[in-house]
């Protein structure tokens, strides 16, 4: 049983590794035609004396925006939530506000915030933070009132993993809790079984809308 699980594993990861492979060639394209398009743009803007105006609400790049996510938790007997209802994902440019803490999904920035097992020692900026679970990452985040131990484990297990991050989230009901795209659950500390378990079922997992793309190549912010 033991072997067949290690088969399993390796199997999984190497999956991962090859996906994480063919979306970094797909972004360095990507970036070429992104600067190319950028540059032809600009340059007709110049020639042709071009001139936007906008919105005085347009310029307010701070207000805050529905996160089209509607819905309410189901508890399943394992533990683990899953959001019923919808979230949104399209790429914004306002503050969104999101209906849970962390939020599970829902519209989003346009650049995803790493989550190539990054641990990061302060709280990150939700709007990255959905992008990355719209690609498979499990998020793992923190309150002031957990163990230093539970944070000094779960964070060396985050560095390991590919498609994972951690931050504190002091805005969080539990002191520990994980998420990922539509799912979130509550443990109790490092060495609870559900922490092996969550990673197992939901980093690049089946709720993923966009498997295999990047968890580099974003923001670290």
């Amino acid at each position: 049983m033991g072997s067949a699980d290690q088969t399993g594993s390796t199997a999984r990861k190497a999956r991962i590794e090859e996906m994480r492979r063919a979306q970094q060639a797909r972004e360095r394209r990507n970036r070429i035609l992104v600067i190319t398009g950028s540059v032809v743009a600009v340059a007709a803007l110049v020639v042709g004396g071009v001139f936007v105006v906008r919105s005085q609400s347009d310029d307010d790049s701070t207000t805050a925006s529905d996160s089209k996510a509607s819905g309410h938790w189901v508890t399943g007997s394992d533990g683990v939530k899953t959001w019923k209802g919808t979230l949104g994902r399209t790429h914004v440019a306002k503050t969104v506000t999101y209906p849970m803490e962390p939020p599970v999904g829902g519209d989003h920035d346009p650049v995803w915030l790493n989550c190539n097992g990054n641990v990061y020692t302060e709280a990150v900026n939700n709007m990255n933070a959905v992008h990355a679970l719209e690609h498979g990452a499990v998020w793992v985040t923190y309150t002031s009132k957990a163990k230093k131990a539970d944070v000094e484990a779960l964070a060396a297990k985050v560095k390991k993993t590919p498609y994972t991050f951690m931050s504190p989230d002091d805005k969080q009901a539990d002191p520990i809790m994980l998420s990922a795209w539509g799912k979130q659950r509550t443990v109790t500390g490092a060495d609870d079984p559900a922490v092996g378990k969550f990673f197992e079922e939901f980093v690049q997992g089946e709720q993923t809308p966009e498997p295999g793309a990047s968890c580099t190549g974003g923001t670290m912010k």
